[in-house]
This record gives C-alpha cells, sequence and structure tokens, in this order.
C-alpha cells in the first residue's frame, strides 16, 4: 500500500507590492502625501510668517489678522484650502500611523527612526492644530469681526504656563513633521532620485525646518514678552460715526469770544 502524500506546504501570501493602478490605497497615498505640500504646508508658512508679525507689537499683528480676513472669498478658501485637507491629512494620517508597525527596537537605523517621529510628531501637530483651530477661530471673540483683539486673545492663552509649554513642543514637532515631510514627497515622487540627491535635499530640509522653527518660536515669545505686558484687549475699537454738521456763521455785527 503507497504511503500518503505529505500535504502541501502552506504558502505564505504576505504582502503584496503596491502598483499604480491596483486599488485605492496607492492613490490616497499618493494625495495624502500630496496635501502635506499643498495646501497645508503652504498654509504653515504662511501662518509662522503671519504669527511673526506680532514682534512689531499688537497694532501690527491686528492689521495683519485683518488683511487676511479682507481677502476676496476668504471663508471659502479656509474652508476649501485649510480646514478640509488639514481634516483629511489627519485623519488618514494616524489610520496609516496605527495601521504600521515600529521596529527601531530590532532595527535601529535612521530609516527606521524617521518613520516613528514622523508618526508620533504628526499626531502632536493634529492636536495641536486642532486645539489651536478651535480655540482661536471658534470660541471666544470671534477675530474675523475684531481683528484688534487678536494679539490679547493669543496673549491670554499663553499666559498659562502648560499651555505655553504645549505650544512649544507642538512648534517643534510640527516642523520636524513638515520638513521630514518635504524630504518624504521628494523621495516618493521621484523629484529625488540616489542617495547623494536624497542626502543633500536632507540638509536643505533640516536648515529650512529649522529656520522655520526658529521663527515660529520668536514670534510665539512676542506675545509674552514683558514690552507687551499691557496690550488692551482690542487696539483696533470700533470707531463711533462722526456727524458732519454745517459751520454755524455769526450774524452781522456779533462779537465772538
Amino acid at each position: 500500500m503507497a504511503a500518503a502524500a505529505p500535504p502541501a506546504p502552506h504558502k505564505i501570501r504576505g504582502v503584496q507590492p503596491l502598483r499604480a493602478g491596483e486599488g485605492h490605497e496607492f492613490f490616497w497615498r499618493r494625495l495624502h502625501s500630496l496635501s502635506g505640500i499643498i495646501p497645508i504646508g503652504a498654509f504653515l508658512i504662511e501662518h509662522i510668517l503671519s504669527n511673526f508679525e506680532a514682534v512689531n507689537g499688537p497694532l501690527a499683528y491686528a492689521q495683519q489678522v485683518k488683511f487676511l480676513n479682507s481677502l476676496p472669498l476668504v471663508r471659502v478658501l479656509e474652508w476649501a484650502f485649510i480646514f478640509i485637507p488639514l481634516a483629511f491629512h489627519g485623519l488618514y494620517g494616524v489610520y496609516i500611523a496605527f495601521r504600521g508597525r515600529a521596529n527601531v527596537n530590532i532595527y535601529p537605523w535612521a530609516g527606521n527612526w524617521g518613520y516613528l517621529t514622523q508618526r508620533i510628531t504628526g499626531i502632536i501637530a493634529l492636536v495641536y492644530i486642532g486645539y489651536h483651530v478651535w480655540t482661536q477661530r471658534f470660541s471666544g471673540v470671534n477675530l474675523p469681526e475684531h481683528p484688534g483683539a487678536a494679539f490679547h486673545k493669543v496673549q491670554a492663552e499663553l499666559a498659562h504656563p502648560w499651555i505655553l509649554a504645549f505650544y512649544i513642543v507642538a512648534m517643534i514637532a510640527t516642523c520636524w513633521h513638515f520638513a521630514y515631510g518635504i524630504w518624504l514627497f521628494a523621495a516618493k515622487w521621484g523629484i529625488t532620485p540616489g542617495d547623494r540627491a536624497r542626502k543633500r535635499f536632507g540638509y536643505v530640509c533640516a536648515l529650512g525646518g529649522a529656520a522655520l522653527c526658529i521663527m515660529g518660536l520668536v514670534g510665539m515669545y512676542a506675545f509674552i514678552n514683558p514690552k507687551y505686558a499691557n496690550a488692551p484687549d482690542d487696539v483696533m475699537p470700533t470707531q463711533p460715526a462722526v456727524t458732519l454738521s454745517a459751520p454755524t456763521v455769526a450774524p452781522p455785527g456779533a462779537t465772538t469770544k
């Protein structure tokens, strides 16, 4: 009697590589990568530059806030190019972060540490941006209608030591996430082919991220600078309407005192 043939070994399929046109994840990951540069990255740079106006005092900062809120279709631009892209990039980034697995304890290479820190800083940035947008845009004084109150509103928030510490950590994390995200974007999209090009571009991203972070921290310090400790609640109060009347003409022969 012939012996029974041994069972065929179980074939492990593993994770199949993503290719263009296969499934939707390739598209969503590319869109996620692109949204981190445009428009979110552009908004981050603009936001840090605008906040840097605080070093010139409450009035200069109020004028910057007023200018931004006077742009044509500003509410449409705000939702289409800031809030919606931020929500997509942040939530899909959390989805990617929880699907991945850090292995720096086994393979402590620079790329693995970059992968881990990019996920951690992304979560910190998401919490920070969500908190900052809610407190400064949707609660308390309505800054689009009262831009003169912008400096005092931020100043009152940063007067709490724990919130100030959170803002400092979040600013560093956000700038790191953005700078390393640019480096990843260039590598994934074939802009920097080869190790040499990626290494050189890494220095550029590091310097740019550091400069952006320093500007953000300096602008943040302006709100707690003792020079502006007595900043008014609103540096651009609404002025009452002035009624113009015709000049009074004295009758002939009358004398004026």
